[in-house]
């Protein structure tokens, strides 16, 4: 996916690694978020020493005192007709982007030295993953200066860690981690962020709209890379990518993927329609029984 060469000649996994470790255990939320974007830009132009120290991801990232993690059901309800709630969507979304910063740098820590002495991947792995480590950062950042703008702050009304519980099944498989984290649940965001940004434009709200709309694209290629590297290594091992994804599926994914799915979006992040879409295999045995 990434052009490797735009990046180091050569992957200096240690230092890389040891940064996304500190940005696992960064727990300010600001602080983590400009931690990650100072991590891209040493990986982008090599500047590391000539030691590092060796280090492994915690299994929970560090995070603020707020917000509170509670149960889903108690998250402020996201309705736009109030400003309360106008901020407890912007402020969902906001925590989300803060797991994303969490689990692009944690693919990096977790996985990076098996992609490069392992699998054989090279730079273009870890390119990746930067990349989407670093356009997460920006989307917390934008979206915590919309909720200074809005009279509120990160942390200001409870969230839920259901993204983390995710991350923590899929801890001891990459395969695991790129089917359920991009090619699930940040999928999922491609099928309801245009209706949201429709929903705040509707409301007046042009500039959280436009915050969506810009988070849209570049999630679009965040999925775009998990599908990628999914599809490589299911390759390189000999798999087959249908029955492991959906081996995956059921493993280590609570519930059933729901449509509406946003086809075209799925599309462009490389995502096949039979792996989600099971209404023509629906169609398909209901004719075999007439």
């Amino acid at each position: 996916m990434a052009n490797s060469a735009a990046f180091s000649e050569r992957a200096d996994v240690s230092g890389l690694i040891s940064d996304a470790v500190k940005v696992l255990n960064t727990a300010n939320a600001v602080e983590k978020a400009h931690s990650a974007l100072a991590a891209a830009d040493r990986w982008r132009n090599g500047r590391y020493g000539s030691s590092h120290a060796s280090a492994l991801p915690p299994d929970v990232p560090a995070r603020p005192t707020k917000p509170v993690l509670s149960d889903p059901k108690d998250v402020p309800k996201r309705r736009l007709g109030s400003p309360e709630g106008q901020i407890a969507l912007v402020h969902a979304i906001a925590h989300i982007e803060l797991n994303a910063i969490d689990l692009a740098w944690d693919m990096i820590a977790r996985f990076g030295h098996a992609a490069i002495t392992e699998l054989k991947l090279g730079d273009a792995f870890l390119a990746d993953w930067v990349k989407v480590g670093e356009e997460e950062s920006q989307h917390f950042l934008y979206l915590n200066q919309r909720l200074d703008e809005l009279g509120s702050y990160y942390g200001a009304t409870l969230a839920h860690d259901g993204l983390w519980d995710a991350a923590q099944a899929t801890k001891d498989d990459v395969l695991a981690r790129l089917s359920i984290v991009p090619m699930v649940l940040e999928a999922r965001g491609l099928d309801v962020n245009p209706n949201m940004a429709k929903r705040l434009r509707k409301a007046g709200d042009t500039v959280t709209a436009d915050i969506l709309d810009l988070i849209y694209q570049e999630e679009i290629g965040h999925v775009k890379i998990g599908s990628f590297w999914f599809h490589k290594i299911c390759e390189i091992r000999g798999l087959s990518a249908k029955t492991t994804f959906e081996s995956n599926l059921r493993n280590y994914f609570k519930g059933q993927l729901k449509p509406p799915f946003n086809n075209e979006a799925r599309e462009l992040a490389g995502l096949p329609l039979e792996y989600y879409d099971r209404s023509d295999q629906k169609r398909s045995k209901a004719s075999d029984l007439n």
